[in-house]
């Protein structure tokens, strides 16, 4: 058994490569032992060089509601009224701190997902009522 760190792709891809090689060892074996090692190594080594990132919030609603096989109906009462569940989910709304409380507290959803901000949210453009469109002026050639 020759366990080394894995500083290196090629480090890694060999770890990979025995870890597979002792998949089907007998349990309480050094092999078994061995395998421990690396899994430990390689979850290591990929957490640092292979993160992966959280979920948005409106996929991390979405996705936690077919776990628990609800629909958009359910979130009427802990986001609030059926037209500010359809403007969170379409990300026309961000979610408030009492939305961000109730999600996590009714659906279990990790508080550090649903405060990310949502990338790609449409805003709504609001007109400037203190601003009227000028006339144009037209030029009469003589």
């Amino acid at each position: 058994m020759e366990i080394k760190p894995i500083r290196n792709e090629q480090d890694y891809r060999d770890a990979l490569r025995r870890a597979e090689a002792l998949w089907d060892c007998r349990e309480s074996s050094p092999e078994c032992d061995e395998l421990d090692v690396l899994a430990t190594l390689i979850e290591a080594y990929e957490r640092e060089h292979y993160p992966i990132d959280l979920p948005g919030p409106v996929e991390a609603i979405h996705f936690r509601l077919e776990q628990q096989g609800k629909d958009r109906r359910d979130l009427i009462g802990i986001i609030g009224h059926r037209t500010r569940v359809y403007e969170v989910l379409s990300g026309k709304r961000p979610l408030s701190l009492r939305m961000i409380r109730n999600l996590h507290d009714e659906l279990g959803i990790p508080a550090k997902v649903l405060i990310q901000p949502s990338w790609g949210r449409k805003r709504a453009r609001r007109r400037d009522s203190s601003r009227k469109p000028q006339p144009q002026k037209r030029k009469i050639s003589t």
